[in-house]
């Protein structure tokens, strides 16, 4: 090969390798991508990870689900922000260790340094939900029963500063001050085993399918929603509102949420297989048949915009409730 060639051959080799790297570059995601769940399995959090990445993986490929519980969400908080920022490690970020962890005295992230939204797509409500062993129907009778019994009660949460822990301490404060023992849980995939047990008399537990069905089938007794209106999945259950509490209304956002410096190419591309499976109206409709809302059009900036907002709708509340992370 005469060296002029060889030259040739070699400027064309180098540029086909070149291309190969973008092509694999561009071809993102090219390996499984890990959703770190704060929670252990079988909690909500767990419940619609799973049913994310199964609507997703046609458009993603292989999702592999980390349930990595403990620490106040800090665990798996820190594990994402520490992670490569090249869009293969994402949190599955929610109400709980988001947004009520800002206002309480130990902050586990800074939002603006050490999270970036990719996409938030569902909210659930939590409910007023007990041990068929508690004498009461309505959400008057529990608050009766509980004032005639001060200490004697108790009920577990998803974690200190978990939307399921600050939600029970607001209630407890807007009826004056109930007596009611808290008992914190690595997620409320272990608290729902104690409260079908009977180990615990009621939790704020967030509404799923598998909640319903408990409460359907007589294991467990959901006394009231806390969202603004009826649940589809449950219109039979009323309101807190309309059962006596005002104003209380308590949901949870759900969405993923990468470390800073992750290519916007792909948060983008998360956003986009999320919009595009969950914008199917059958698909929408179970979704609300299993208790959740589906939320669409909050791509990475409408979501870190949401976040902010629920931040601060939140912070007053949890302040004045007065809880500090152990």
């Amino acid at each position: 090969m005469r060296r002029r060639d060889f030259i040739g051959w070699g400027a064309s080799a180098a540029a086909s390798v070149i291309a190969r790297a973008a092509a694999a570059q561009d071809a993102y995601p090219n390996r499984p991508i890990h959703v770190i769940v704060p929670s252990s399995a079988g909690g909500v959090h767990d419940v619609i990870a799973r049913v994310w990445a199964d609507r997703v993986k046609s458009a993603l490929g292989t999702i592999v689900i980390e349930n990595r519980s403990g620490g106040g969400a800090s665990i798996a908080i820190n594990a994402v922000a520490q992670s490569q920022p090249d869009g293969y490690t994402f949190l599955l970020g929610s109400t709980s260790n988001l947004v009520m962890r800002e206002g309480l005295g130990n902050r586990v992230y800074d939002q603006a340094k050490d999270l970036a939204a990719a996409s938030i797509f569902a909210t659930t409500s939590t409910s007023i939900t007990v041990n068929p062993s508690v004498p009461a129907g309505t959400v008057k009778e529990l608050i009766d029963f509980i004032k005639a019994n001060p200490g004697k009660l108790s009920y577990g949460s998803g974690g200190t500063g978990a939307i399921t822990h600050i939600t029970v301490e607001l209630f407890k404060q807007m009826e004056g001050g109930l007596d009611i023992v808290h008992v914190p849980y690595k997620g409320m995939g272990p608290a729902m085993n104690d409260l079908l047990s009977g180990e615990i008399a009621l939790g704020f537990v967030n509404i799923t399918a598998q909640v319903i069905a408990l409460h359907r089938s007589g294991k467990i007794r959901i006394l009231a929603v806390n969202a603004p209106a009826r649940l589809a999945a449950a219109p039979d259950i009323p309101t807190a509102i309309e059962a006596g509490v005002p104003n209380f209304v308590s949901q949870t956002f759900f969405g993923l949420f990468a470390t800073p410096g992750t290519p916007k190419a792909a948060l983008d591309r998360i956003n986009q297989a999320t919009q595009t499976s969950w914008s199917d109206k059958g698909f929408q409709h179970r979704l609300i048949e299993s208790g959740f809302e589906p939320m669409l059009g909050y791509g990475p900036q409408q979501a870190d915009a949401y976040l902010a907002q629920e931040i601060a709708r939140w912070a007053p509340i949890v302040q004045k409730v007065g809880t500090r992370t152990q």
